[in-house]
């Protein structure tokens, strides 16, 4: 199950990384004006490292920051990533943080992560340099930082969504799109892991119809994680789309499930159906949050994070 979906990565990942390089050269947006601030211009079209920042939602506070990177050539796979935060909106010193690489199943393809202090909203520049790799050189990755976001926070209470299980009386092909799913992912609705007393791990995500070929694969890793630790948590899979066996290949019959717009997904600017995952602790509480696709790696950490605490 999980090969199958990884392999879609391999083949598509590799065709798009060229079009990533070309997006992610252009220049930030302009910073806010203020009165005897000079930002210095940076020709990003010339960094020989080019970046895909693979998390988009920003908001104040530490949060997970992920992204990819790569050259013409080849993808970058340097073990770590020296990130120096700067504020564009003045010249304050910047904030080095190490971020480390997180291969994706079958060596094919990975992303950098680290949890990053933004204490403030505004705009913020990343310079990542990789280390200990073949590669040298610099990337400038510009973000923005918001007050605050649509999607739950660190800290929030989980909305008590009232999703499908197969405890209703449906069939998978009622609750997924995914092409060999794991029925134990349908076992719990969210409003009722919400108040189990128990961890939770949930994916919001649509396999047979996302915009990359992520999430598939963030699904199978999920329901990977499921079957190295069974006991310690809820497991759930939140289909995007309300009728999955009525859409067949043409989503202008596909109707969102009442769940996207309480978890805020519709609410985010040019969101289309990327996945999510988030895992919950014995209170319902958010402790963390993945934005796209994150490895098993780094979910079995925030759960067992969780789980030990």
């Amino acid at each position: 199950m999980l090969r199958r979906s990884l392999v879609a990565i391999a083949t598509v990942a590799i065709v798009s990384l060229a079009a990533v390089g070309c997006a992610s050269s252009a220049p930030p947006p302009a910073p806010t004006e203020r009165a005897a601030v000079v930002v210095p211009t940076v020709d990003y079209s010339d960094d020989a490292i080019k970046s895909h920042l693979a998390t988009k939602v920003l908001e104040v506070g530490t949060q997970r920051v992920a992204f990819l990177l790569s050259t013409e050539k080849a993808l970058v796979k340097a073990p770590q990533s020296r990130i120096v935060v700067t504020r564009q909106q003045d010249a304050s010193p910047g904030v080095e943080v190490a971020a480390g690489y997180n291969e994706w199943p079958y060596g094919v393809r990975g992303s950098y992560s680290a949890p990053i202090d933004f204490p403030e909203a505004g705009e913020y520049l990343l310079t990542v340099s990789p280390i200990g790799g073949e590669i040298e050189g610099e990337a400038h990755i510009p973000v923005t930082v918001l007050a605050d976001t649509p999607v739950p926070s660190l800290g929030d209470t989980a909305p008590s969504s009232a999703t499908k299980t197969l405890g209703d009386g449906l069939e998978l092909a009622d609750v997924t799109t995914a092409y060999q799913p794991d029925a134990g992912l349908y076992e719990v609705s969210v409003s009722d892991a919400v108040g189990s007393g128990k961890p939770s791990v949930i994916v919001f995500a649509t396999p047979a119809f996302c915009t990359s070929p992520t999430c598939g694969p963030q699904v199978d890793t999920v329901a990977e994680l499921r079957a190295e630790h069974p006991e310690v948590a809820n497991y759930i899979h939140v289909e995007l789309y309300d009728n999955p066996a009525e859409i067949q290949g043409d989503l202008s019959q596909a109707e969102l499930v009442p769940a996207a717009d309480e978890w805020g997904f519709t609410q985010i600017p040019g969101w289309t159906n990327e996945s999510w995952v988030f895992v919950l602790d014995a209170d319902g509480v958010i402790r963390q949050r993945f934005e796209g696709f994150a490895t098993l790696s780094e979910l079995e950490a925030a759960l067992m994070e969780v789980v030990g605490s």
